[in-house]
């Protein structure tokens, strides 16, 4: 029972293992042997494997070539030496009468002279290695026949030529000293190759350790940034494509820093607008508290010390609520859409008609198709309008204007000084006038953030009248007449 229950538990892993878990096994094992090389040893590796090909491929190419001239040339001076025995009759008659020609005597050929009827063969030396090719020859069926037999252990290039009418000369060359040739070849091909692949790879090693020295140096930036967060630039050398990345990482360390100083001053500025009314807010509450425990307060005083509650409470969450987007470094979450910029200005002037019911907006606008952020477009013009409002006297009146994606916001207000021009639109800035007044410096920031999010531009400056004018342009296009 135990043995069946073994063998069971064992049959199904061992076909899933042969089915899905050696795919992933072999993949596995490719991503370690890839992360533990490092790219110096890839380049050297991928060096040294091409050069070695690129050797290899010459290196036959050129045993080949030589092995075929080689032969080329023995056939040539064998065929030459068929002819001359051919064609001299004192040579035939020599080899008829079993003599061995003067000229041949002394080189390391074999001869024979082969009739066409296939009979007994002239200086039977190789008779026996003599077949169908040359008597072919002999009977004028072929004008030559070149191969190659082996002689005892010995290889030969057999050559046999016509020699007059119904014979043929055979002539045959031991081919060891050719085959001595070709191996000394071959052994110079094989050293010369694994020389040149061994300065590939020191060359390729020497390449790949100089080239990467600035991506080690950008490494271990990399590396002291993670560590420190210290975003100190490093130095860039030479023109290439190594010091278009240096300049490139340069770049996103100043960007960096510039984020974590923007981030450091938004923290310590809106640490320092919090304090304020989250101060008040608990010196009212620390009020009630005691006076609850003394008997309470008398209706007019507790009234008005909850509207001074509300209000800051109000206030605070304005605050937050202006903190959060200007938080927001990166584009917004909310998905562009076309909109109508006239319909986002009337809503709006709606809504600041009802918060400062004594001023009088001016209204003037046309069409104007925007693609953005509506909500966020709506939140800079109310925050426009809301500044004008507040810097106009009682009855006063704001003039507001929209042609072309031009949108102008004049008041009747004291005016913007000219040493406070260049600051109205950063962040938690407040004129001196203007910390006299509620408010957190943050609305006209949002302004700018609006239009700089919308391809747009936002300026400041005197009325004609000697309030503020504020000019708001957002990129769009007027709706089409369908």
């Amino acid at each position: 029972m135990g043995e069946r229950d073994i063998g069971t538990r064992d049959a199904a892993p061992e076909q899933d293992h042969s089915e899905g878990f050696a795919p992933k096994s072999r993949l596995g094992l490719r991503e370690q042997v890839s992360d533990r090389v490092t790219l110096a040893a890839r380049i050297t590796l991928l060096t040294t494997v091409a050069v070695g090909l690129t050797i290899a491929a010459v290196g036959v190419t050129i045993f080949l070539t030589v092995r075929t001239e080689v032969n080329h040339s023995l056939d040539t001076s064998l065929v030459k030496r068929a002819h001359a025995v051919a064609e001299s009759s004192e040579a035939s008659d020599q080899m008829r009468s079993g003599e061995v020609p003067a000229a041949l005597a002394a080189a390391d050929i074999l001869i024979a002279l082969v009739p066409a009827d296939g009979g007994p063969i002239a200086m039977p030396g190789f008779g026996k290695y003599v077949g169908d090719p040359e008597v072919a020859v002999a009977q004028g069926i072929n004008a030559e026949s070149i191969r190659t037999v082996t002689i005892g252990d010995t290889p030969y290039r057999m050559v046999a030529v016509q020699s007059g009418r119904g014979t043929a000369v055979v002539l045959a060359q031991s081919m060891q000293s050719t085959a001595r040739t070709l191996d000394r070849l071959e052994i110079a091909l094989w050293v010369v190759g694994a020389a040149g692949v061994i300065v590939a790879g020191i060359a390729g090693w020497l390449v790949a350790t100089n080239s990467l020295r600035p991506v080690r140096r950008l490494t271990l930036a990399a590396e002291r940034v993670a560590r420190t967060e210290q975003l100190t630039p490093i130095e860039v050398t030479g023109d290439d494509e190594l010091a278009r990345l240096t300049i490139a990482f340069n770049s996103m360390l100043t960007s960096l820093d510039a984020s974590k100083q923007r981030q450091r001053q938004l923290v310590a500025d809106a640490g320092h607008e919090l304090r304020t009314p989250l101060t008040s807010l608990r010196t009212n509450i620390e009020l009630l508290s005691q006076a609850e425990v003394k008997g309470g307060l008398a209706p007019r005083a507790r009234g008005e010390l909850m509207a001074d509650v509300r209000a800051q409470i109000g206030e605070l969450t304005t605050l937050v609520g202006d903190l959060v987007e200007l938080a927001r470094d990166t584009s917004p979450t909310r998905a562009p859409e076309a909109t109508d910029l006239s319909e986002i200005l009337m809503n709006c002037v709606q809504r600041v008609r009802l918060r400062a019911p004594g001023i009088e907006f001016n209204v003037d606008s046309e069409p104007w198709v925007v693609f953005g952020d509506g909500q966020l477009l709506e939140r800079a013009i109310t925050n426009l309008l809301d500044n004008a409002a507040k810097w106009s006297p009682p009855l006063g009146a704001v003039t507001v204007r929209l042609h072309d994606g031009v949108l102008t916001v004049a008041d009747n207000g004291p005016g913007i000084h000219e040493e406070d021009l260049p600051h109205v639109f950063e962040r938690f800035y407040r004129s001196r006038e203007a910390r006299m007044l509620p408010g957190s410096g943050l609305g006209l920031a949002i302004v700018a953030q609006a239009a700089g999010r919308h391809g747009g531009t936002v300026t400041a400056r005197r009325a004609p009248s000697g309030g503020a004018l504020m000019t708001l342009s957002i990129p769009g296009e007027r709706p089409h007449p369908d």
